[in-house]
């Protein structure tokens, strides 16, 4: 699939109209997302609250120049990657632009093969030297660009470096063992064991040996000593999942295994030390498990000083769109299969389910529709039928609710009276295209592939309605 690996788009700072949109088709038809703007003025505006990869951007600008903008970026403290382009280079002006802080120069006529070069290095380079706190596409493989995930990625990375317990709260789905391995993954702890156990599949019975073990002779079966998950944990993480449905009595010998840091083996005289971080996850409302003593509150307010909420995917605005790129990709490596192209109809499907599994719903119907794939192409009919389902209600639904900008479309059965004057089909065409612009952020390139259309299609039909 033809598509740069979770990357935050690439701001292109350029006053004439047909050289931007060149730039940005070229990096679009690359892999990346962009984003264009005339004026370094607007470049600054949009930096202030949008995350980038990085920027290209002409010294010759409406106002203020590419090399004050990157003067001014470079004083205050950004390092953020920056090509500068002119029709009107000199060895001076590549001189100052590089002293200035500028990862490349390059000069009009842009040579597109030297562009893609140019900008493949400054995100290489990006990537090879990229700090923990700066803005991340992805953590440890968790996939998010939203500000949700932005920060949640920053919060995990913080507290990853100290040694306090961490809750983990979210909807069954959302990923909250792979943010507890991402978090495992980033601390100090990170060449000693992660140990995994869902609370809610051990049997009350055996669950305190299984967490402390017990000693030879403990009970009925014990035949020899055994180390319990704390000991196997020794050094790294614990990751309690499901800690909602620890029963209670076995919930104080945690609160005393936190604050003590020692531990007692069932049927064992004496304490012995570990040293273990816990991360627990929950998608239970502790709060309401506490009110109705299923919880004890101390054990809550110790786990809950450092808490970390992932959102449902309903709450992560377009990260869905790229998560269903990645995992696209995921599972056709995975399978040895090379997907080309997915119907605009699957595409479709895929952004608009509700996913009350969230990632994981969402990763099973990727991996299924892979899987039933054939000739590259990834089809509707690949999907599982209740994303299949979700779509044909929602089109009917918009059948019966025909309107588009408060005109009631054509062919359509209803007793109310004809409007003065029905939309011609290329009016009709043309709204469709700016709604469907709308709800792709403006991405041509991602619109084209939803109409079905090439790219410069796309271009001559808008040119056309802003006749």
């Amino acid at each position: 699939m033809t598509h740069q690996e979770h990357l935050l788009p690439l701001l292109v700072v350029e006053d004439d109209a047909a050289i931007r949109e060149l730039l940005e088709e070229e990096l679009n038809d690359a892999g990346y997302d962009t984003l264009g703007v005339p004026s370094a003025e607007e470049a600054i505006a949009l930096l202030s609250h949008t995350p980038v990869a990085m920027m290209i951007t002409d010294v010759r600008l409406p106002g203020m120049t590419g090399i004050q903008l990157l003067q001014q970026l470079r004083q205050s403290g950004s390092e953020l990657g920056i090509i500068v382009i002119t029709a009107f280079g000199t060895i001076d002006q590549a001189v100052e632009a590089l002293k200035l802080g500028a990862d490349d120069f390059l000069t009009k006529p842009l040579d597109l093969d030297a562009i893609r070069e140019a900008v493949f290095r400054v995100l290489e380079r990006q990537r090879l030297s990229l700090p923990h706190d700066a803005e991340l596409s992805h953590f440890h493989g968790i996939v998010g660009k939203s500000q949700a995930m932005q920060s949640l990625f920053h919060d995990a990375s913080r507290l990853a470096k100290s040694d306090a317990p961490i809750l983990i709260l979210g909807e069954s789905g959302t990923g909250k063992e792979l943010l507890a391995r991402a978090i495992h993954q980033e601390s100090s702890r990170h060449e000693a064991p992660f140990v995994p156990v869902n609370c809610a599949s051990i049997p009350a019975d055996l669950m305190e040996s299984e967490f402390f073990g017990h000693v030879k002779g403990a009970f009925t079966g014990a035949n020899e000593a055994r180390k319990g998950l704390f000991h196997s944990a020794q050094g790294g993480s614990l990751f309690l999942d499901e800690i909602g449905e620890m029963p209670i009595n076995l919930q104080a010998k945690l609160l005393r295994a936190l604050q003590e840091k020692t531990v007692r083996p069932v049927g064992g005289e004496r304490e012995e030390p570990v040293d273990v971080r816990i991360i627990a996850a929950t998608h239970r409302h502790l709060e309401k498990e506490i009110e109705q003593e299923n919880f004890r509150s101390d054990l809550f307010y110790r786990l809950e000083t450092f808490s970390l909420r992932i959102p449902p995917l309903r709450e992560r605005g377009t990260d869905i769109e790229h998560l269903v790129f990645a995992l696209i990709d995921k599972h056709a490596e995975a399978q040895g299969k090379q997907i080309e192209q997915i119907e605009p109809e699957a595409l479709n499907s895929l952004l608009n389910y509700t996913y009350p599994g969230n990632v994981r719903e969402l990763e099973n119907a990727v991996m299924r529709a892979v899987t039933l794939s054939e000739a590259g192409v990834l089809q509707h009919q690949d999907l599982p039928e209740r994303l299949r389902e979700q779509s044909s209600q929602q089109k009917s639904s918009a059948d019966s609710t025909p309107t588009l900008s408060g005109e009631v479309l054509p062919g359509t059965q209803i007793p109310a009276p004809a409007p003065a004057r029905w939309p011609s089909l290329e009016e009709v065409e043309k709204r469709y295209i700016r709604k469907v612009l709308e709800a792709t952020g403006g991405n041509k390139r991602r619109t084209a592939e939803v109409l079905g259309i090439a790219r410069r299609t796309l271009y001559r039909r808008l040119e056309d309605s802003e006749e």
